[in-house]
């Protein structure tokens, strides 16, 4: 019984801050999916990072938050699509997403070499200017295990920046304090000319999550 009262506990407390959350608030009336979406866009704004993108992947995209700042940043969605050269948004989840103006989504696993050829062919062979990241892996609450997992994740993502990223692209990736965060800070530092942690006023304090930037490749 203490058990379950003490949950009980831990999940109203959520709902509170939830519901009180002003990014919550902020999301609702701005007509954004989820709050994170101010993880991204206080990212961009803060490190200029999307300024001049074009071609941009967004990697664990559902529910499509990310994808909306970006439809709406690139100015996607009013039927310029067409051209070859014309701006163009990718995102790529397991799960399904609503759709979003001017996004081109791909459900699957972007490690699956059919998803991934998919991807190709959606950004029509030119080279990315963005990598975005928002993915996390399902958690089993076992911190080494988790931390692998999430290590994984990551590098498969970085290993998929290093084969399509322009040479001045930039990367930002979703990770945690915790097993394995020293070994990605260090592959980004390895990766990229420029990199970083930083955390976002929308990042909640007690969450571990901070995100990774990368900008420039080293070759």
């Amino acid at each position: 019984m203490a058990t379950k009262g003490k949950g009980s506990k831990v999940n109203k407390t959520w709902l509170y801050d939830h519901l009180n959350d002003p990014y919550v608030k902020l999301a609702q009336k701005e007509g954004y999916r989820a709050r994170a979406v101010y993880k991204l866009k206080e990212i961009d704004e803060e490190h200029r990072l999307l300024n001049k993108a074009q071609v941009v992947v967004d990697l664990g995209c559902a529910p499509g938050a990310w994808c909306q700042y970006l439809s709406r940043k690139l100015n996607l969605g009013h039927g310029m699509e067409a051209s070859p050269t014309a701006p163009v948004v990718v995102g790529v989840d397991l799960l399904p997403m609503e759709p979003v103006p001017g996004i081109h989504f791909i459900q699957g696993d972007f490690e699956d070499a059919a998803v991934l050829a998919q991807l190709e062919q959606a950004i029509g062979g030119r080279a990315v200017d963005a990598v975005v990241s928002d993915m996390a892996p399902n958690l089993s609450g076992h911190s080494a295990t988790d931390g692998a997992r999430i290590e994984n994740l990551i590098e498969m993502a970085v290993d998929f920046a290093q084969n399509h990223l322009k040479p001045d692209g930039v990367m930002v990736a979703k990770v945690f304090h915790g097993p394995g965060y020293d070994n990605l800070v260090a592959l980004f530092r390895d990766t990229f000319k420029h990199s970083k942690p930083y955390k976002p006023k929308a990042s909640r304090s007690r969450s571990s999550e901070v995100f990774l930037i990368g900008q420039g490749l080293r070759r």
